[in-house]
């Protein structure tokens, strides 16, 4: 089955977890931005979690579906449809052969992920099935989805028989939202390698203001505007290796958040790295939002991540119970 894109979304691409082990020769690990929702979105539908997953922003492609295929939807609410019919998203979705899959407004979020049972059937590059931009590798041709794109699809279980005569069904399960993915909260941090660089006054105002995300932000990092920071010295940096999630200090003493794909290695003050249980809460912001910042310890992080982990895992197995039982009842 191909998934044809009827309608060309702003910036879709095809993402899976990530491509490690490269960063030594210059290649990021990219990957979904939310990688908490696209690993929700294919336990939804009985895939591998490390499955490649379309990543959306809004607005977002339409697509048409060949034959029947089994969906689910994760991360932002993009309201949407099939055959103009609402869908709901972290619900699994059975469409009939010929259908469509449209979006017509943010409810929340920042990007919307799109899973189908058995996944992609395109080749990886480097062990990684996500779409690296600079390099025009990886994803579906290295590049992000156009109109009359078709994306192979993997044969999956026979679907037809399910369907019958309806154009769409939802099946009767659904994921709630992880334990750490609170968006009422701050986003977490652990202290960087040069937090002793900013001054008193910097230290007290970085926990204490609110940021603004600008435009001048991508999935390579966000540029945040606030109070300006003053860092002790002007004294150069040796690049160093930074991360998903780092706060740098920019020379004009503003802050930028490093995101999926970020650069392997920088020359900027690293003062800070959120945890990784929120990068998920940092992946759903978007330009105009704010956030502010809260420090925390190495073991709240590991039990945040941990909760979540434990969250994937016990979805994991009651989805692919429920689907096991679904298709031969």
């Amino acid at each position: 089955m191909n998934l044809r894109i009827i309608k060309a979304g702003v910036f879709d691409t095809v993402q899976d977890l990530g491509r490690y082990g490269w960063q030594h020769e210059g290649v990021n690990p990219g990957g979904a931005m939310d990688k908490l929702s696209a690993q929700l979105a294919n336990i939804l539908v009985g895939n591998d979690p490390q499955q490649a997953v379309i990543e959306m922003h809004f607005p977002a492609s339409a697509f048409f579906f060949e034959q029947p295929a089994l969906i689910a939807l994760s991360g932002a609410d993009f309201s949407a449809s099939v055959n103009g019919e609402e869908i709901l998203i972290l619900q699994p979705v059975l469409v009939s052969k010929y259908s469509i899959l449209q979006f017509h407004g943010v409810q929340c979020g920042a990007r919307c992920y799109l899973a189908v049972h058995g996944g992609v059937d395109i080749p990886k590059w480097l062990n990684s099935y996500s779409t690296h931009l600079k390099a025009g590798a990886g994803g579906y041709k290295g590049k992000t989805l156009q109109k009359d794109d078709e994306i192979p699809m993997k044969p999956s279980a026979d679907l037809a028989g399910l369907i019958g005569k309806k154009e769409f069904q939802i099946f009767p399960w659904k994921a709630e939202p992880s334990p750490a993915n609170d968006l009422s909260g701050r986003i977490l941090l652990l202290h960087g390698n040069e937090w002793s660089r900013l001054t008193e006054g910097s230290k007290e105002r970085f926990v204490n203001q609110s940021y603004s995300i600008t435009t001048q932000s991508d999935r390579m990092g966000y540029r945040l505007l606030s109070g300006s920071l003053s860092a002790t010295t002007k004294e150069e940096l040796v690049s160093s290796a930074v991360s998903f999630g780092t706060v740098q200090l920019l020379p004009e003493g503003q802050l930028i958040v490093l995101m999926a794909d970020h650069q392997t290695a920088g020359g900027y003050p690293r003062i800070a790295h959120a945890i990784t249980a929120h990068h998920s809460l940092l992946a759903q912001l978007k330009p105009g939002d704010q956030m502010r910042f809260k420090f925390t310890d190495h073991k709240t992080a590991e039990q945040l991540l941990l909760s979540q982990q434990q969250h994937l895992r016990q979805l994991q197995h009651a989805c692919l119970f429920k689907l096991e039982e679904f298709l031969h009842a």
